[in-house]
């Protein structure tokens, strides 16, 4: 029997022994367990997110292979609950910069003309998703640092694509990925140093319109408290890299289901339906309840990576637990007809800002997370608080901005995990499809003589073959 570390030298020569060492041969001997499907919208603590990456990642994060945050800084998705101060103050920091108040009214601007870049005429009849690449990280540098064209370095955009790519191919035992993992290793501390110069750009006003940026607002409400260093700052920007991943599938999926020959009718249906409705006084309106029922059926992100104490054996970081979104969104015990697109369930789901008797209901004596308001400092009358499961969400002159709280929407995972940037990531669709919809867009699949594959986000890779047509 071959094992592992046995393997790793059948690799090719031209791979580097750190990287077979530290790369390769972790991911060689880890192992990822499939979870339950929680019946409860949260995840319990025994489930961490401390040090929650595939083991073979440590080497594009940190300089010495393996985390260091208290010396390189860290990023809330790889932080336990226990790290982030009290109550999950650094994950309502990181919602601080995200809150649909913040999409309307600083950074609605910056996507419109992406997409309005990406949907123009010029684009007719042409493979979409590489026009998609070609200005993103344009609009990702925007928003978080306020910094877009020839200001980007050459080479801050050569690590995106590079570690665009590792995510989508994987298999650190492949020679595309070890060419763009080692790129990634190589560019890394300069994209570190321009990160840190572009922050202090923040803080010294000399970025235009500052407030229009995310660094913004976790540098106001994070205040260089030990819960959202500037460090962990820098780091965030960075690894967004990999939270940010699933827009671009979700717009290709998203143009899938539309596609007017070969799209899902249901979803097609329900666009047209959609778009003539007014808001109606729901905790959703319309279409954010299309754009939920999309991320629920679709389900971009597969799962919820944790790492666990082992009870029986030898401890090792390489081993973790998936805590899988798609059969959650379609579990019936949670929907009636999960398999039916319907963005109606929305209307009578449980919400965040539902009370503790949903606790008591359950079967449970009290909330597991009590809310706790995190009053903001960035000039807004605003807090940032949590629902009875964890779920952050955000209060600003009195009016809340709920998220759907129930088991069978994970789309962006479980409680005090949900992604900080979930509803951030449904105005971009929202927005997309407004364009969409607006412009009389027809998504149409093409038929190129030799068609590119493209990463876009963890173990995907899609072919770039579908473009639209204008019908009026």
């Amino acid at each position: 029997m071959i094992l592992p570390k046995e393997l790793a030298k059948l690799l090719p020569p031209a791979f580097d022994p750190e990287y077979v060492e530290h790369a390769v041969v972790p991911y060689l001997l880890s192992e990822q367990t499939i979870g339950e499907r929680p019946a409860l919208p949260m995840i319990d603590l025994a489930l961490s997110k401390e040090n929650a990456a595939p083991p073979h990642f440590w080497g594009m994060l940190y300089d010495g292979w393996a985390p260091d945050p208290e010396e390189e800084g860290v990023a809330v998705f790889i932080q336990g609950y226990e790290q982030r101060g009290p109550d999950n103050e650094r994950k309502k920091i990181y919602h601080s910069a995200t809150t649909p108040d913040l999409y309307a009214t600083r950074y609605a601007g910056k996507v419109r003309r992406f997409i309005a870049r990406l949907l123009d005429p010029a684009n007719a009849g042409r493979p979409l998703m590489r026009q998609y690449y070609a200005a993103y990280f344009d609009l990702y540098w925007d928003l978080h640092l306020g910094v877009t064209g020839e200001d980007i370095p050459a080479e801050v955009r050569e690590l995106g694509t590079s570690f665009t790519t590792v995510l989508g191919h994987w298999y650190p035992t492949s020679d595309i990925v070890h060419e763009h993992f080692m790129r990634v290793r190589a560019l890394r501390p300069r994209l570190t140093e321009w990160i840190d110069e572009r922050v202090q750009a923040v803080i010294d006003g000399t970025v235009a319109a500052p407030e229009e940026t995310f660094v913004h607002y976790w540098l106001k409400n994070g205040g260089g408290g030990e819960h959202f260093r500037r460090k962990d700052i820098v780091f965030e920007c960075f690894h967004n890299f990999l939270a940010f991943s699933q827009w671009g599938n979700m717009v290709y999926q998203t143009m899938a289901a539309l596609d007017a020959a070969y799209g899902d009718p249901a979803v097609r249906s329900w666009f047209a339906r959609t778009m003539r409705m007014d808001p109606d006084g729901a905790a959703f309106p319309p279409l954010d309840r299309f754009v939920m029922e999309l991320f629920r059926t679709i389900s971009p992100n597969a799962g919820s990576l944790s790492t666990v104490e082992t009870a029986v054996g030898v401890a090792s970081r390489d081993h973790s637990v998936v805590t899988p979104h798609p059969p959650a969104n379609h579990d019936r015990r949670q929907w009636r007809n999960p398999e039916q697109f319907d963005p109606d369930r929305y209307l009578t789901a449980p919400t965040t800002t539902d009370d503790e008797s949903r606790a008591r209901q359950a079967g449970l004596a009290r909330c597991p997370f009590p809310p706790a308001p995190l009053k903001l400092n960035d000039g807004r009358q605003a807090e940032v608080t949590n629902g009875a499961f964890g779920a952050v969400y955000s209060v600003v002159d009195g009016t809340e901005h709920p998220l759907c709280d129930t088991a069978g929407y994970a789309p962006f995972g479980f409680g005090y995990r949900r992604c900080g940037g979930e509803q951030l990531t449904v105005e971009f669709l929202k927005e997309f499809l407004r364009t969409v919809h607006h412009n009389g867009i027809e998504f149409v699949r093409l038929d190129p003589a030799d068609p590119e594959w493209l990463p876009v986000s963890p173990r995907s890779l899609i072919k770039d073959d579908i473009g639209f047509r204008r019908t009026f």
